[in-house]
């Protein structure tokens, strides 16, 4: 497989933080690449040296072997996570006006019916629905058919339905082998989309692999989810590993039967029981902590 974006040894240093610190990963042709991490992590700041918006402290990096430069801007799409779009514009006056800007360009037809615009080409930017609005930002970053699109939280906000129709197309962009690098908080939308990903926390990554290797690797065991309200015991006497999440009692444990047979043994309710397994929210979790960040 062509590397397309190689980052070798990044730093980023800011007057009161060093927000990258020594970054290096690899990014497949037609793969995509998820980069995640807590607030604060360092995944923008390194998305945003990647897409070459801002210049490391030292490190590089290198777009199919070379330095980025105008062959990269050229190739390249980016979907920011906010973008202002021009007032007063119809879609398709938007659409115009961004694909005037590339000398490369893609088939504008083929792309507003893969991004589903038809129907939307005289609708007032201003009135587009927030999943609407993420299509035509997403056609405006594929608008001169980019070998590497940047797709920055592209979800975040939609509603469920919404959220699932724009996994679609990125998949449709995968399928043509365009290379896609996404930042998201949603663990579940990295796992259906990402080939690859890269978990990031206090400028460094702490975690990298396939999501279902990356699993395999930390976890063996399963987890069992109770209501709280169903839930009178203490962990040394269910004699496992026990959780509280707010409304929810989880039991991690490799053996399911003998969990369940505990639970009876102790009275506790089954009605409600769900046993599910490990999730990449889970690794998440475990990797960077549970408490807030600001």
């Amino acid at each position: 497989m062509k590397t397309v974006i190689e980052a070798r040894e990044l730093f980023k240093e800011f007057p009161s933080i060093r927000a990258v610190n020594g970054v290096s990963f690899t990014v497949g042709e037609g793969t995509c690449f998820g980069l995640l991490g807590p607030n604060g992590a360092g995944k923008t700041t390194t998305v945003e040296i990647l897409e070459g918006i801002l210049s490391p402290t030292s490190g590089e990096v290198l777009y199919r072997g070379q330095p980025l430069g105008r062959q990269f801007r050229e190739e390249a799409g980016i979907q920011f996570q906010s973008t202002a779009l021009q007032d007063f514009l119809t879609v398709s006056e938007t659409l115009a006006l961004f694909d005037g800007l590339y000398s490369r360009r893609s088939d504008l037809s083929d792309l507003i019916h893969q991004t589903a615009l038809s129907e939307l080409l005289q609708q007032d930017v201003r009135k587009l629905s927030g999943g609407q609005r993420q299509r035509l930002l997403l056609a405006i970053a594929l608008i001169n058919d980019p070998t590497v699109v940047f797709l920055d939280e592209p979800t975040t906000g939609l509603d469920p339905q919404a959220r699932r129709n724009f996994w679609n197309l990125i998949e449709q962009i995968k399928a043509a082998n365009t290379t896609v690098i996404l930042t998201t908080h949603y663990m579940e939308e990295a796992y259906v989309l990402c080939d690859h990903i890269a978990i990031m926390d206090h400028g460094q990554i702490i975690a990298r692999g396939s999501p279902r290797d990356l699993l395999e690797a930390h976890f063996d065991d399963v987890i069992l989810q109770l209501p709280m309200e169903d839930w009178s015991l203490t962990a040394e006497e269910i004699g496992f590993s026990v959780l509280s999440t707010g409304d929810t009692v989880e039991i991690s444990t490799r053996d399911v039967s003998g969990a369940v047979k505990a639970l009876l043994d102790h009275g506790v309710s089954l009605d409600q029981l769900r046993i599910r397994p490990r999730t990449l929210e889970d690794l998440f979790l475990e990797l960077t902590g549970r408490e807030l960040r600001q």
